[in-house]
């Protein structure tokens, strides 16, 4: 995927270690048209597949939303044909793209910069870490249009924030404000808008010069717990250690601590 090409409405900046996937469209508060789902899911496949990068960062163009979901005019010229299936965008688009939002072997950070609705909040959901501008809000905004949940929000959201709660914020979709999303767990952080760039990038950093393997291995634990009972989770966390107590980071940071220095880990 070439980094800045004009024609794109996905775009993916390079600072290191760290990728940076914009969504492109901020004249359309981001939305999801199929070129934008094609090249997104593009943008992912090719950092996740790529051993440089240490840390993914996924934000929106502009200061008016992160992503507000399908493009509802693209949608609703779709709605004309009687041969639409609004499952295929789910299997062929939103699917793959939050699989590889929560499975890349590297820690996701959502930059929210604005509104985050629909596939767009599930899209941040499916991220490790969530920090926001105190002007960006959040609204789960299926039922608002007659739709089931979509992009993994059914999955993601009752792990933030509980199953009743969950289940109040689809079944009555409304704007969260940033504050009030912190509160719920729905964010991890909320900055003045001024400072996320500046905020992401020094989180971004800090991830980049981590023990990548330890944190793949973390993310993986935790899904894994999700569905499997203690014991699994007990010996899939023993499994984790086995490949994690192997590897150069570890017996680097050991190494570290015991010279009281700072370790200089390389993510092998």
């Amino acid at each position: 995927m070439s980094e800045n090409a004009a024609t794109s409405p996905v775009r993916l900046d390079r600072a290191g270690a760290v990728a940076t996937v914009v969504l492109d469209r901020p004249e359309a508060m981001n939305a999801l048209d199929t070129a934008t789902k094609d090249g997104l899911l593009d943008a992912l496949r090719e950092v996740a597949e790529d051993g440089t990068v240490r840390v993914v960062v996924l934000t929106g163009a502009g200061d008016r939303a992160f992503c507000v979901g399908q493009d509802l005019r693209e949608h609703a010229a779709g709605l004309a044909d009687p041969d639409t299936d609004l499952g295929s965008t789910v299997r062929e688009h939103y699917n793959p793209i939050v699989e590889l939002l929560s499975t890349m072997p590297k820690p996701v950070v959502a930059a929210v910069n604005g509104v985050a609705a629909g596939a767009g909040a599930a899209f941040a959901f499916a991220c490790d870490l969530r920090i926001a501008a105190d002007t960006a809000a959040v609204n789960l905004a299926f039922a608002g249009v007659a739709l089931s949940c979509d992009s993994g929000a059914s999955w993601t959201l009752p792990r933030l924030v509980g199953a009743g709660r969950a289940l109040d914020l689809l079944l009555r979709p409304r704007t969260i404000s940033a504050a009030e999303a912190l509160d719920l767990g729905i964010l991890t952080e909320v900055v003045p808008a001024p400072e996320l760039s500046d905020r992401v990038a020094q989180v971004a950093a800090e991830l980049a010069a981590g023990p990548t393997l330890a944190y793949a291995s973390i993310r993986a634990a935790v899904r894994f717990s999700a569905t499997h009972g203690l014991a699994e989770s007990l010996e899939n966390e023993a499994r984790g250690m086995d490949r994690t107590g192997a590897s150069a980071d570890h017996r680097e940071a050991v190494a570290a601590f015991l010279e009281k220095r700072r370790p200089e880990l390389t993510g092998r």
